[in-house]
């Protein structure tokens, strides 16, 4: 269980932006490791903007301190963060690695992926109460509504995934493939998926870079 509660590059709770964050967003919280994580939870699903554009191929991208820094980052980062606030409140977390395919996906993402799968979908899994729990902080509220979907609420107790199908009866999530769970983020693992996926998006040299724009854009109709 150690593995799952050291400091590493990207689990860097010990970057003080990461430290100065998670002071702020337990002001006030209960000292009860359920109800912290759910406060985080929130923060981070809400507080960081889920935009899949600005991927770029380099390792510190994926860190927590980065999500922070940034504002804006995808689903692992974002899982990253959450991951390492637990693990510097002694909790121990551990990131998922999963496919999905997304049937709500906005037509210039699935254009720009030229795929409706979504490779390497990262979650985080936090110990609480003496078994895994899984916890999906991905799609931020306001995006949630804009896909008429409910946003995943998290309770420490059940398991926080995608919803297989809207509140209109939709599809939409469905996971496809599952990779496991890591104690750190599996970079060149990762990075290699991506590029089986999704070849198009990186130079020759293996290179990728972020293009303008966001989904909530997408959904709003925007450029």
């Amino acid at each position: 269980m150690d593995n799952y509660l050291k400091a590493t590059p990207f689990f860097d709770y010990n970057h003080p932006a990461v430290s100065a964050w998670l002071q702020e967003q337990l002001a006030g919280v209960p000292d009860d490791p359920v109800e912290q994580m759910k406060a985080l939870y929130l923060a981070v699903r809400d507080g960081i903007q889920y935009n899949p554009y600005v991927f770029r191929a380099e390792p510190h991208t994926l860190s927590a301190s980065y999500a922070l820094e940034s504002g804006e980052t995808y689903c692992i980062p974002k899982a990253v963060l959450l991951g390492a606030a637990a693990r510097a409140l002694g909790i121990p977390s551990r990131l998922g690695l999963a496919d999905v395919r997304n049937h709500l996906s906005s037509p210039k993402l699935i254009e720009w992926l030229q795929s409706d799968v979504f490779r390497m979908h990262g979650f985080i899994e936090l110990y609480l109460n003496g078994r895994w729990v899984k916890a999906t902080p991905a799609f931020n509220q306001q995006l949630c509504q804009m896909m008429k979907v409910d946003p995943l609420e998290f309770d420490g107790v059940n398991d926080s995934v995608f919803q297989e199908f809207t509140e209109d009866g939709h599809a939409h999530m469905e996971y496809i493939n599952d990779h496991g769970v890591f104690d750190d983020v599996p970079f060149d693992f990762i990075l290699e998926g991506l590029q089986a996926a999704y070849g198009h998006l990186f130079t020759p040299q293996g290179e990728a870079g972020p293009v303008s724009g966001s989904l909530e854009q997408d959904m709003a109709g925007g450029s």
